[in-house]
């Protein structure tokens, strides 16, 4: 039976007949409960009787476990009621965990345009939604007195704060005046007596929001940034309590949290992608920060970004919202371009007197450097740095951690691969030579191609490059930082002359900013053969030159793409979002389209296919997915226990999404209900390789 067909059968079928059920002393005796479980098939609601001594505590929102399948099953009460279709006895509840209710009528409905929109289910949702439950943190919460709130005025406009930004004022006075403006907003970096840091504008705008009376939440990368930001805006708005929210600060600090805006003792909220359901009351601007960051795309189902969870709650709950960065991601330019929110951007003089000057030397000015123009770092970036050095620190921002990332053959020049599994060869700083995947020892090593043994360095990590400049600068201290380093990331140093080596999103802040700053390694960002590499080079590079001093140089190495080294240079980053967003329509790919990817044994990858074209989808496909074979760590999410994984794509118009999700979910349900194979599907995927 084709799709249509199929979906006309179920439509066909007549809904089960209503019937009332009465019980002693209980007004709504019904409580339809969303059962924690990811399977598809079950993301329904559940009828079960509420028994009169749990009437008072089993309140619409509460956690309550329930006998199912002949276990103890959690699940939350969506809907209390007086009728049920189911025909039989109703089982009653087993007991309430909590009488609090945890969930609000908003946060239900986000839950559910989040479930359909990513084709997944609520229990998934929920899982990002609300917290573990921490008793202790609860019994304290509850019984806290509630702190006095300060009452707040709409801030002043200036021409060093929204004033620089075309559409500025206009939204600080929407905000206070209770309205739901949508801005995509290109910062610039803080200049004194200029144009205010990001963070200082944010807190005027949350500060606007307060003073009509609503709360505002942030959403940014890391639990890191976070902190700093909370503390921020606390200086900002001194008497106001700001929440953080982040899965890494554990059960009882998060669940706090969680409380304190849910009882209304907090209006303001800042944490990381699970941040963007936090139950903030009367919510009035819902922000995020440098919303092309990978990191906020939900890694698990249903894959879901942090920008789609705002978006979709501006919507739901009437607020306002601002995707606001220093670069613009595609989807925020898709925004614009469909007018469902505006530019704000800063005049082109402005933004020439605030950014840094950036150079991107081309064949020319390198061939005039001689020997060392082909040198990975040339002659004109040395003696960059040798000027910067004399006042102040400077930045050198490299693509990857670690020592030697990639070896090559030294007579072939053929990619050196592990002989066990087939994964890159790498070399740490001591020497050693291992496999990047499975980690075996690869020493010694022959060239499968020509017979060779020597091994040559194809890509260097910081680690390395820190090293090099350390014997090129003798005498400067050089500072490493990123994930891969004992350790780790380092926040911020002084303005003391110093080289810092970092890895992208890793930078420190510098006091008073760098002095000058080199992007190395261009190509191993920029081209990547993956979509939506372009646009995070470009926004990792634009965060690392925002860091630098208004009169610093910032220079891009290492033979990046031509189009996005003009962006940088041009610090043009909405035309470049408008330019990508054109190719994308003309090859069918999100965000221009709705576009769905299935990763999955090839039976049942080849069976959605089949149901897709059946029903008129486009489809690409099925291909072997990158890293299929490799170790577990490097084969896709969802993977099959064989290894063997397949891809595809299935494309339709915006205009057909919802349709698109809601085909996928009914085929997830029918093969989770006949125990079918899973097949793991990403709506709208950031990044597609």
């Amino acid at each position: 039976m084709s799709e249509p067909a199929r979906q006309d059968a179920l439509l066909a079928v007549p809904a089960p007949a209503e019937r009332r059920v009465d019980a002693d002393g209980v007004t709504d005796p019904v409580a339809r409960v969303l059962l924690d479980t990811p399977v598809p098939h079950l993301d329904r609601l559940f009828d079960y009787l509420v028994p009169p001594r749990l009437d008072a505590a089993a309140g619409i929102g509460t956690r309550v476990t329930v006998r199912f399948g002949g276990k103890n099953v959690r699940g939350w009460i969506w809907e209390r009621g007086a009728t049920t279709t189911h025909p039989g006895r109703l089982a009653p509840l087993g007991r309430v965990v909590s009488d609090l209710p945890v969930l609000t009528p908003a946060t239900m409905g986000l839950v559910g345009a989040v479930a359909a929109r990513a084709a997944g289910t609520r229990a998934d949702v929920m899982r990002l939604a609300v917290p573990a439950r921490h008793a202790a943190a609860e019994r304290a919460e509850r019984d806290a007195p509630a702190p006095p709130l300060p009452v707040w005025r709409p801030p002043d406009v200036d021409a060093a704060g929204w004033g620089a930004y075309l559409g500025g004022p206009e939204l600080l006075g929407e905000l206070a005046a209770g309205h739901r403006p949508r801005a995509v907003w290109t910062a610039l970096p803080g200049r004194a007596g200029l144009v205010a840091p990001w963070q200082t504008l944010l807190a005027r705008a949350l500060r606007a929001t307060l003073a009509g009376g609503r709360g505002g939440l942030v959403v940014v990368a890391t639990t890191a940034r976070a902190e700093t930001l909370a503390r921020r805006l606390e200086r900002e708005l001194e008497g106001e309590p700001v929440e953080v929210l982040s899965a890494e600060h554990g059960p009882a600090r998060r669940y706090r949290a969680f409380l304190r805006l849910l009882l209304g003792r907090a209006r303001l909220a800042v944490g990381t992608r699970a941040a963007a359901f936090a139950p903030v009351p009367r919510l009035g601007l819902a922000a995020v920060w440098d919303d092309g960051d990978d990191r906020l795309d939900e890694p698990r189902a249903p894959y879901v970004h942090a920008r789609t969870v705002l978006a979709l709650r501006s919507g739901l709950e009437g607020a306002g919202l601002l995707i606001a960065g220093h670069a613009r991601s595609v989807e925020a330019q898709g925004y614009v371009e469909r007018g469902w929110a505006a530019d704000l951007s800063a005049p082109r003089n402005l933004v020439r007197r605030a950014v840094a000057r950036v150079e991107a030397p081309g064949a020319p000015e390198l061939d005039a450097e001689g020997a060392s123009g082909r040198a990975r770092i040339p002659s004109l970036a040395h003696r960059a740095l040798r000027r910067a050095l004399e006042w102040g620190p400077a930045l050198v921002q490299v693509p990857r951690g670690g020592y030697v990332l990639r070896l090559a053959c030294g007579t072939c020049r053929a990619g050196a691969r592990c002989p066990a599994c087939g994964g890159p060869l790498s070399r740490g700083r001591d020497g050693a030579t291992s496999c990047r995947w499975c980690a075996r020892a690869a020493a010694p090593w022959t060239c499968p191609a020509c017979g060779g043994t020597a091994l040559r360095m194809t890509g260097v990590g910081s680690t390395r490059t820190g090293e090099e400049l350390g014997r090129a600068f003798p005498g400067v201290p050089v500072v490493v930082s990123g994930a891969r380093e004992d350790h780790g990331v380092i926040a911020a140093v002084d303005s003391r002359p110093r080289l810092v080596v970092a890895t992208p999103g890793a930078e420190p802040v510098a006091e008073g900013g760098y002095r000058a700053v080199l992007l190395l390694d261009g190509a191993a960002l920029s081209s990547r053969p993956q979509l939506g590499a372009a646009c995070q080079a470009l926004r990792l590079w634009a965060n690392a030159a925002a860091l630098a001093r208004a009169d610093a140089r910032v220079i891009l190495l290492g033979g990046a793409d031509a189009a996005v080294a003009q962006a940088l240079v041009r610090w043009d980053h909405a035309g470049f979002a408008r330019r990508e967003l054109a190719e994308r329509a003309e090859l069918r790919l999100p965000p221009a389209w709705r576009c769905a990817r299935l990763d999955g044994p090839p039976r049942a990858v080849g069976s959605l296919l089949d149901a897709a074209r059946a029903a008129g989808w486009d489809v690409l496909g099925p291909v072997p997915a990158p890293g299929a074979g490799a170790p577990a760590d490097a084969a896709p999410t969802g993977a099959p226990a064989s290894g063997v994984v397949h891809r595809a794509l299935i494309r339709a118009p915006s205009s057909r999404g919802r349709e698109l999700a809601d085909a996928l979910a009914l085929w997830a349900r029918e093969r989770s209900a006949h125990r079918q194979e899973a097949v793991r599907v990403e709506l709208d995927p950031t990044l597609l390789w």
